[in-house]
């Protein structure tokens, strides 16, 4: 047994085997499309809640359908949908008919949470909403997600997360200087931050509900998310500090950066002045270690053309390997700037099993993100791919005790 073996069984050595994760007992009814609302219902269903994701075959969810498709599914599916879908049960009804809006209000009676990520106002107008789920379950704990929330001046418009990017000051920030063409995050930054913000949100009202017996309405806006968790520039802005565009510099700290290697980029830096004395050593310029010019990080900071210069100097001459050793052996922060695939290759990585191998329906296996979270009692994994469209709408039919000829009914009123 290797000792990475060894500190994993170390850690997981009080792991249950009977549940599903910490969230197991917990029952998550989703109607969302896309990204933030199903991310919410994913993070649930990674935790092993029960989530079951109400869908309309004769409109997928586009998710489903962008490219690049997971190689060997056959329905092709959608990478997004592979990502956020996956640990759910799928229901094919039609909500907009009443018949289907029944059996949906029979589902939101037995859940614990309801997720929707429509245009505000729109499930209350299938009768959906807040107000008429609260009548068949008081305590229900309701999130909606969209791009500025149930309220406000902008309250009405849609919202998507580029959108969302622009309007929060982030694609401004996301530039070298201001010669530079503002450039989003290079992922859906703001989805990916409402539907964290709307799992946390929802599982805090949970909490709030086991108290004291009340559940709630949860708005969550996109913009809203961004604005929380941007590392305090929200706070910086309020207080009419300036805000200028770094780029790869950090304000605060030199050397601190991406710097080229002879076989790629490295990141590299230090923030404590103990740390770049012995740095100092390290890149060919010892005698600043301790010279007042340079010792303190005040100090750095009015020569940064100068300690930037040297600290790439010294990476030029060296493999991205080497710099990270040599950073590693006197305790520096340093790592490759690395590939999305050199990334989830990595010994590491694989070791904290970062990705888990699941078996589509049509029987390819494919390696999807294992939740990020590492519970040592209630450990949570990949349990199964994301479904097709209504893969489990009879089994949950089942469930709910609607007989055969009711459900023939329902195909007939294309309510099923």
């Amino acid at each position: 047994m290797t000792q990475v073996d060894s500190d994993r069984e170390e850690f997981y050595r009080e792991a249950r085997q009977d549940l599903t994760g910490p969230m197991a007992g917990i029952r998550v009814l989703e109607i969302a499309t896309t990204i933030a609302g199903p991310r919410i219902g994913g993070i649930f269903a990674d935790y092993g809640a029960d989530v079951i994701r109400v869908e309309n075959r004769r409109t997928p969810d586009i998710a489903r359908l962008l490219p690049p498709t997971m190689p060997g599914t056959d329905p092709p599916d959608g990478h997004m949908n592979a990502f956020c879908n996956k640990n759910k049960r799928s229901l094919h009804i039609d909500i907009r008919k009443p018949e289907g809006r029944d059996i949906f209000m029979q589902l939101a009676a037995r859940s614990d949470v309801l997720v929707e990520n429509f245009k505000k106002g729109t499930m209350a107008g299938w009768g959906c909403g807040y107000e008429d789920v609260k009548k068949v379950k008081p305590d229900i704990v309701y999130v909606s997600v969209t791009g500025f929330g149930q309220f406000g001046p902008f309250s009405n418009r849609p919202g998507y997360d580029p959108a969302a990017q622009a309007h929060s000051g982030i694609m401004w920030m996301n530039a070298h200087d201001d010669k530079d063409i503002p450039l989003r995050v290079p992922f859906f930054l703001a989805d990916e931050l409402g539907g964290l913000h709307g799992a946390l949100g929802a599982m805090a009202a949970l909490s709030h509900r086991a108290r004291t017996g009340e559940g709630q309405h949860v708005d969550i806006s996109l913009l809203d998310a961004v604005m929380d968790s941007n590392t305090g520039l929200t706070a910086m802005a309020g207080a009419g500090l300036p805000t200028p565009r770094w780029g790869n510099t950090i304000s605060f700290a030199t050397p601190a950066g991406v710097y080229a290697c002879k076989d790629g980029h490295v990141f590299a830096g230090v923030l404590l002045d103990s740390h770049w004395r012995v740095l100092a050593g390290v890149i060919g310029c010892a005698e600043w270690a301790n010279d007042p010019h340079y010792a303190t990080f005040p100090a750095r900071l009015k020569r940064r053309d100068e300690v930037e210069q040297r600290m790439q100097a010294w990476c030029a001459n060296q493999t991205r390997a080497e710099v990270i050793a040599a950073c590693e052996a006197i305790g520096v922060t340093a790592a490759p700037v690395n590939t999305p695939e050199e990334a989830v290759n990595e010994p590491h990585l694989q070791a904290r099993e970062v990705l888990g191998a699941v078996m589509h329906p049509c029987g390819t296996e494919v390696r999807l993100n294992n939740p990020a979270p590492k519970f040592s009692r209630t450990p949570a994994k990949n349990r199964s791919y994301a479904p097709l469209v209504g893969q489990h709408t009879e089994e949950i039919l089942d469930e709910l005790g609607i007989p055969e000829s009711e459900r023939q009914r329902l195909r007939d009123l294309e309510a099923l």
